[in-house]
């Protein structure tokens, strides 16, 4: 029970990169502090695509490190962030929870490129798509903020790390950031990167003033900078150009009216490594 108990925790971490129990028992706290509804979902999403690594026979280091935890963790949660909660969404929680881990497998099965959240990107927009068509009624229809008349920069920036795990809420935001300094301060540092550089948006006039206050600008450069961030120059460089790649990417997809969830942190993390790749291989 203990050691499962463990692998929950793991795969709760590695959504921000965390391979440590702990790391995730503190975003799971996290999100608590935000919704309780959310953290039992995440826990449940978690569980199912862990279990589903299991009775599908992968690699046992991999389930034992959360590997195939963090996209049912993320799919969880945002079903309770898209949906009404039921029997009908549970049960699509379930079957999504599943199969972003298969999903997750295929990616682990080649070496191009690392599948990140990828699978619960795909899994998600399926389930969005679906539902649109065949059963709007589920899913819950946008509430509209007001609008934000002054920033808040200390708000922007824990919601910058909140937002990761689609939680807006200080607290949380400030948990997850604990949660990855207890277990690496190189991390903690890159997440600190990450979550500022988005803030000197405010400075470009056209800024949507509520978008960068709930912290939607910055929660992808976050993920980007603890991916590719490590103790080189070229670390560093590679960390700084995602996160402004994934700034773009975000204000791209929030214009045509995607719900981006973390693919511009998956496609900024792919572009980044393919040219610095290329401008390796010329050198």
């Amino acid at each position: 029970m203990y050691k499962n108990i463990l692998i929950l925790g793991r795969g709760i971490g590695q959504v921000m990169f965390q391979n440590n129990a702990l790391s995730g028992g503190l975003m799971l706290l996290g999100i608590a502090f935000n919704s309780w509804q959310l953290a039992v979902l995440s826990v449940l999403g978690t569980v199912v695509s862990t279990l589903t690594a299991s009775l599908s026979g992968y690699d046992k280091e991999d389930i034992r490190n959360g590997l195939y935890g963090f996209n049912g963790t993320l799919v969880g949660i945002a079903i309770g962030v898209f949906m009404e909660i039921n029997v009908t969404s549970i049960l699509l929680l379930i079957s999504g929870s599943a199969f972003s881990t298969w999903v997750a497998r295929c990616f682990r099965n080649q070496n191009r490129v690392s599948g990140l959240t990828a699978p619960f990107i795909f899994v998600v927009w399926l389930l969005l798509v679906g539902c649109h068509y065949l059963y709007p009624s589920l899913l819950l229809s946008s509430s509209l903020e007001k609008p934000e008349l002054t920033m808040d920069i200390f708000r922007s920036f824990c919601l910058n790390i909140g937002q990761v795990m689609f939680q807006g809420n200080i607290l949380s935001g400030l948990f997850f950031l604990l949660g990855i300094l207890i277990n690496s301060r190189m991390n903690a540092l890159y997440t600190l990167t990450g979550a500022i550089l988005p803030l000197f948006m405010i400075l470009y006039p056209h800024t949507d003033l509520a978008a960068w206050n709930l912290g939607l600008l910055g929660y992808n450069g976050v993920l980007c900078a603890i991916a590719l961030g490590d103790k080189t120059g070229i670390g560093v460089v590679k960390a700084i150009f995602s996160i402004i790649l994934s700034i773009v990417l975000q204000l791209t997809g929030m214009h045509m009216g995607i719900v981006t969830l973390t693919a511009p942190f998956v496609f900024s993390v792919w572009i980044t490594g393919g040219l610095f790749s290329v401008f390796r291989s010329k050198s």
